[in-house]
């Protein structure tokens, strides 16, 4: 069998071991003669997994005790109407800070349930950088300000907390959970939908507050409402069975990676080795301020983009797959979550460097 290097931003590549263990697995999970994707989400065994899972999420990002982790579905879009829903009760708007396409949905979405101020944008510079934190517009009174932690789509990243005093600070870190170390007790809520860099499409983990389950306008559904959900343990409606499953595989491995700090060095060196080789040709071009480009997700574009074809067909070639731009950005992008080994951004360079001495 040969396992191609897949660059995709989501559903995105996972560890091979884990998906080893989860073939090794499939039809007699721990010797109870049948898969988890046919448990009872309420029996013994599936109960034992979903404990599990979230107790070696919380190990992994050190979760304070006042925190929930919630087991939901919808994904990011999902979220964009969730988390004003369970926020607003009592505020009058809330503040969201405009750095991308994903930013962009989710202000849109929230405008259905609330007034909301963009506190801050760089829609006018094309998204190429996350706007200074003394540059926003902050009310003290909004219910929440929200940013997206990791731009999939203008690959952008915030590389440090912003401080939004007494107002609870929401995250989508949907592109770039768990890829580093994070202080969750300076965010009043986190949510990220797996399916790029912890597991398969389907379950979307949301990390939030005690303080903050108590918020939820009238109409919040019951599936959605984080208070419901929180005392039903994430169990009021079926949950994702077989993504939480493969979810708790990944942070066990995770954890036997050497846990979020040698992810983070990892990361750090893959995205240096290829920022590097994209800074140092004239074939190719990288969009981003340097101080606040992605490790998760890197565009880039060629000098001549009627060599784009060529290029994506040669690296195809190469089983470098996936490296086509969102169709918003055009290019190229090369999305290198925590399951893309070193080997595979080698193999990439290489090929950009080839690509280069015959077209440069």
């Amino acid at each position: 069998m040969t396992r191609v290097f897949n660059f995709s931003a989501g559903p995105a590549a996972l560890p091979e071991a884990v998906l080893r263990q989860a073939g090794e697995e499939m039809l007699d999970w721990h010797g109870a003669g049948l898969s988890v994707m046919e448990m009872s989400h309420r029996g013994r065994e599936f109960m034992g997994i979903h404990a599990q899972t979230q107790a070696d999420l919380r190990e992994l990002l050190a979760l304070p005790a006042n925190y929930r982790i919630l087991f939901l579905q919808g994904g990011g879009i999902g979220m964009n109407a969730i988390v004003p829903m369970n926020l607003l009760r009592g505020a009058h708007s809330a503040d969201y800070v405009d750095t991308g396409e994903w930013s962009k949905r989710s202000i849109n979405e929230a405008g259905k349930y609330s007034a909301v101020s963009v506190a801050a944008s760089a829609a006018a510079q094309g998204y190429d950088h996350v706007p200074s934190f003394d540059s926003w517009q902050l009310d003290a009174h909004a219910a929440y300000v929200h940013i997206c932690a990791n731009e999939t789509i203008n690959g952008v990243e915030f590389n440090a907390t912003p401080d939004t005093g007494a107002v609870p600070l929401v995250a989508d870190m949907s592109s770039n959970i768990l890829s580093r170390p994070v202080d969750v007790a300076r965010y009043g809520l986190i949510y990220a939908g797996a399916q790029k860099n912890i597991g398969p499409a389907g379950l979307t983990i949301v990390l939030v507050r005690d303080d903050l389950l108590d918020r939820a306008l009238p109409i919040t559904p019951s599936a959605f409402h984080f208070r419901e959900q929180a005392d039903a343990d994430s169990m009021l409606n079926t949950p994702p069975t077989y993504a939480i499953y493969i979810a708790g595989l990944v942070f066990r491995w995770l954890k036997a990676q050497g846990g979020l700090a040698a992810m983070e060095a990892r990361n750090r060196a893959k995205a240096a080795l290829l920022y590097d080789c994209l800074d140092n040709s004239p074939c190719y071009r990288s969009p981003i301020v340097k101080a606040d480009r992605s490790r998760m997700n890197v565009p880039f574009h060629l000098h001549d983009s009627r060599l784009d074809a060529a290029f994506l067909q040669g690296a195809q070639e190469r089983s470098l797959l996936q490296l086509q731009g969102h169709r918003l950005q055009g290019g190229m992008r090369a999305s290198i979550y925590n399951a893309m080994p070193l080997e595979g951004v080698q193999a990439l360079v290489a090929y950009l460097q080839e690509f280069a001495a015959r077209h440069g």
